[in-house]
């Protein structure tokens, strides 16, 4: 049920990104406590982003879920999801914007079914 996707402007190959969505899936689960096997995450590179009119290293990275993400879990992952694409990726923190969304389960599909 969690989700996370970062879309960057960072052009990556492919092991990079392999390993990248492998990262991002376990600090998802770490964050959340949500069972990995439910976990999705997507990286979407080369992307045309501005950030304050300029072009520059720079991500925007949705993070979604069925309950669990709460104030001091979206604090948290902010500082992990900020660390591991600046260390990863070049990105520097005020160049990530993250937008955390809790979904209804029953506005969740999977395995030809909602969770709720």
């Amino acid at each position: 049920m969690p989700l996370i996707k970062v879309l960057t402007s960072v052009k990556c190959e492919k092991e990079k990104k392999e390993n990248a969505v492998k990262a991002l899936s376990k600090l998802l689960t770490e964050g959340t406590g949500k069972p990995e096997k439910y976990v999705a995450s997507i990286i979407e590179d080369d992307a045309v982003v501005a950030f304050a009119g300029e072009i520059e290293n720079s991500a925007f990275v949705e993070v979604k879920g069925i309950g669990g993400l709460t104030p001091s879990v979206n604090k948290n992952l902010s500082a992990s999801i900020c660390k591991y694409l600046n260390s990863e990726l070049g990105i520097d923190p005020d160049k990530v914007y993250i937008n955390f969304t809790d979904v209804a389960a029953t506005n969740w599909g999977w395995n030809s079914a909602t969770f709720g």
